[in-house]
């Protein structure tokens, strides 16, 4: 490890002492695990801690583990990743954070430190049904008011719950139960045991 990057994992184990749970680097990204218990003040920290400054949230998604391939620290199924810039420093940030509860995906929610964290925090509640508490307006933002389910979760049917067509009749949409027979359409040639998986070391 390079002295400047030895110096912000210093840096980052001064500021967040046992909050922070793993450091690691991915290229030049330096990536963390952070407990979520205590996250909003633990991200005020990564924003205005006079050594790290991340002034900026630019992305933020969350993701469902439960078809996971490689190793990971716990067995919880969601999390919520998020990346941060600090512009001054000029130093990027990925931030892990497992949600501690599989059957009631909840966790604070960031929009508080950034704003710019509302509707990506709408859309990872939208496609994988994970609560940010405290978020100012949690709904809905890609599919319909009515969807039922959360699309991105890995149970969730390729083809979906219900079918939307237009009622001639009715004179209006309507939604009925999916009437598309689930279907193989993948080649037979790609359908090999662990096809895709050798580069992650599976599938052998």
């Amino acid at each position: 490890m390079t002295d400047a990057r030895q110096q912000f994992a210093a840096a980052l184990n001064e500021a967040l002492g046992d909050r922070l749970l793993e450091t690691g680097w991915q290229a030049d990204m330096a990536c963390i695990h952070l407990a979520p218990e205590g996250l909003q003040g633990s991200l005020r920290v990564l924003r205005d801690h006079a050594a790290l400054g991340f002034d900026q949230l630019t992305d933020l998604a969350g993701v469902d583990y439960s078809a996971w391939p490689r190793p990971r620290r716990s067995a919880r199924r969601f999390g919520v990743v998020s990346h941060l810039l600090s512009v001054r420093r000029n130093q990027r940030l990925r931030v892990h954070v497992e949600v501690p509860d599989d059957d009631v995906p909840a966790i604070a929610t960031a929009s508080e430190v950034w704003p710019a964290a509302n509707w990506y925090e709408r859309e990872a509640f939208d496609l994988y049904g994970i609560l940010f508490e405290g978020h100012p307006d949690l709904r809905r933002i890609l599919t319909d008011y009515g969807f039922v389910g959360h699309p991105f979760r890995k149970d969730f049917p390729v083809s979906g719950h219900v079918e939307m067509r237009y009622d001639p009749e009715k004179r209006r949409v309507v939604y009925q139960p999916v009437s598309i027979e689930p279907r193989e359409v993948v080649p037979r040639i790609l359908r090999e045991e662990g096809y895709g998986t050798e580069h992650l070391g599976v599938g052998r």
